[in-house]
């Protein structure tokens, strides 16, 4: 199925991009932890243009980020995770944020892509021991699975309507 996007789109697409790359620099970063807000841009994105949109945010987001403030080794499996959690925000949101969607969007982002997934490509990438990294992390998933919640219900209630209002995206 083709879709036609307007230049309106792509140009604002192009925006939630530059501004995921910003909040992601301005993340704290560690080798095996991440804690930021560069979730906001990809949610956005999920809300307004769906999955495709929020997975490519994520993507094009995490392969720039690499380039222009690179932290470590690049690492396909992370930009295919950011592309996934992406989709999982489109997903979850296409036809409306509510309380409950949002926490199951937020459940499987950060239960399954964060916790396991990156884990496992962590665990990959440097070598460390699976279930040692596993248990480093969670504090770091319950920490950011509380930041997604409170940000995802503020961005529906708070910054949609503005963004609608002046017909922004």
């Amino acid at each position: 199925m083709q879709t036609k996007m307007s230049v309106r789109a792509v140009s604002v697409i192009g925006l939630l991009v530059a501004a995921e790359i910003i909040l992601a620099r301005f993340s704290i970063h560690t080798w095996n932890i991440k804690i930021g807000f560069s979730f906001v841009p990809i949610v956005v994105a999920a809300i307004f243009y769906g999955p495709a949109a929020g997975g490519l945010v994520a993507a094009i987001g995490d392969i720039m980020s690499f380039i222009l403030f690179p932290v470590g080794a690049y690492f396909p499996g992370f930009t295919l995770t950011a592309f996934l959690t992406g989709v999982v925000f489109g997903w979850f949101f296409r036809k409306k944020v509510t309380v409950f969607n949002a926490f199951l969007a937020v459940l499987v982002v950060q239960a399954l892509i964060s916790q396991c997934v990156n884990t496992y490509m962590i665990s990959f990438l440097y070598g460390s021991p699976y279930w040692s990294l596993f248990a480093t992390r969670i504090y770091q998933t319950a920490a950011m699975a509380v930041v997604q919640m409170a940000g995802i219900l503020l961005i529906d209630k708070k910054l949609m309507p503005i963004l609608r209002k002046y017909e922004t995206l």
